[in-house]
């Protein structure tokens, strides 16, 4: 294996891992941050030179808390203070590390902080994703999300904020920003908001075990089964979800024998658990039930789309919002026709900055022939914004109308 594509295994893998026990450690999100970031550059500098350390992780977490170490002291210094000595950390069993990662979710998700707050810490710490990145997934500007991102550490720091994971009565007031913050963190995987790929499948799988660690917990609650089951059923569908170009295969021309058929058994086994488990309807079990009626059609033609519908109708007695009204018009469209999910769709309020609105009124314009119409909102659901691989089907479309 090259140095170069260790380094970014490694960080892919393990960088949010060594970052939760560095912060357990340290005690600061920010001073964690930026060890652990000069201890990837370090490795970029000497492993090419020196080979691959046996224990990647062990030697990125020791290098990231001498690090840590280093410019603890140096702000003592500078304020005059003398310096406490931190633990020195050795690799720790997979529990321990699990635990740390568990820790850091509660503690980005602490009801001090804002809940804007919560989900953009949680995904800057535990995602991985940069500031950028961050403030596409939550639709502000760059520069409000850094300085959102500033401010949230600060108050963590300030309010001494413990980290740990809360007692059993506590969870409740942390859940619906961590659960949230797992989802914002996968879908920026399953399909990634910019850059030239449209899955990011490290950020997948780190969704659906921060999803596993909160099942392991809270074994019974329909918020985590939902989530879990929703994750799961939309991640069995990874392998068919982009051709040998990278172009992105849509859901009525996927391969369903490429699906992950294990994983579908347990998506389905989780909503029918969640089901089972709620008093209320669970926004997570109602959209993971949606989920499932996609993943057990045999082929789309045989979707049933009265069912699709029908939990389209629950999920916005739970949340009204402008894309759940989305999803559903779209659902109405293959139920009722082009034109029944465009006047729906053309109903919506609030979505004039949202490219995938555009996108669907697109794609109902083109069936019904209404070309002019259709590449105007082609060419305005690419003006806003995507990914390459989306870009790349949206400009197919588009070139189909002449």
């Amino acid at each position: 294996m090259e140095a170069g594509d260790a380094v970014a295994r490694l960080v892919r893998d393990e960088g949010t891992r060594v970052l939760a026990t560095l912060i357990r450690v340290t005690g600061s999100v920010g001073l964690a941050e930026d060890a652990v970031q000069d201890a990837v550059v370090r490795a970029l500098e000497t492993w090419p030179r020196d080979g691959v350390p046996d224990n990647p992780r062990g030697w990125l977490l020791v290098t990231a808390k001498r690090r840590a170490v280093d410019l603890f002291r140096r702000e003592a210094a500078r304020s005059g203070k003398e310096a406490a000595a931190m633990p020195f950390v050795e690799p720790e069993p997979a529990e321990v590390v699990a635990d740390d990662l568990l820790r850091l979710v509660f503690t980005c998700c602490h009801p001090a902080l804002s809940l804007e707050a919560q989900v953009a810490l949680a995904l800057r710490t535990l995602g991985g994703l940069s500031t950028a990145e961050v403030a596409r997934a939550l639709l502000v500007p760059e520069a409000t999300m850094a300085k959102r991102l500033t401010r949230a550490k600060q108050k963590i720091a300030r309010a001494r904020i413990p980290y740990r994971v809360p007692e059993a009565a506590e969870l409740p007031d942390r859940l619906t920003a961590v659960a949230a913050t797992v989802y914002l963190i996968f879908n920026e995987g399953y399909a990634a908001a910019a850059g030239a790929d449209l899955v990011r499948a490290e950020l997948t799988a780190e969704a659906i075990r921060l999803a596993r660690l909160l099942a392991s917990r809270m074994p019974d609650e329909p918020t985590v089964l939902g989530l879990l089951a929703l994750l799961v059923l939309q991640n069995s569908r990874r392998d068919a979800r982009v051709d040998a170009d990278g172009v992105p295969v849509l859901l009525p021309d996927q391969d369903r024998s490429r699906w992950d058929r294990s994983a579908i058994k347990e998506g389905v086994s989780l909503v029918g658990r969640g089901l089972r488990r709620a008093v209320e309807p669970d926004r997570y079990v109602v959209q993971a039930a949606i989920a499932a009626c996609h993943a057990l059609a045999p082929s789309y033609a045989e979707t049933d789309w009265d069912a699709v519908i029908s939990w389209y109708d629950v999920l916005l007695r739970i949340s009204d919002t402008p894309v759940v009204r989305l999803n559903r018009a779209v659902a109405v469209a293959e139920r009722d026709g082009p034109a029944a999910g465009l006047a729906l769709v053309d109903a919506i309020p609030g979505l004039t900055s949202y490219p995938w609105w555009h996108a669907a009124r697109a794609e109902l314009l083109h069936r019904l022939g209404a070309a002019a119409e259709a590449r105007t909102a082609y060419r305005q659901a690419l003006a806003l914004g995507m990914s390459e691989p989306q870009a790349a089907h949206l400009r197919l479309r588009l070139a189909e109308l002449g």
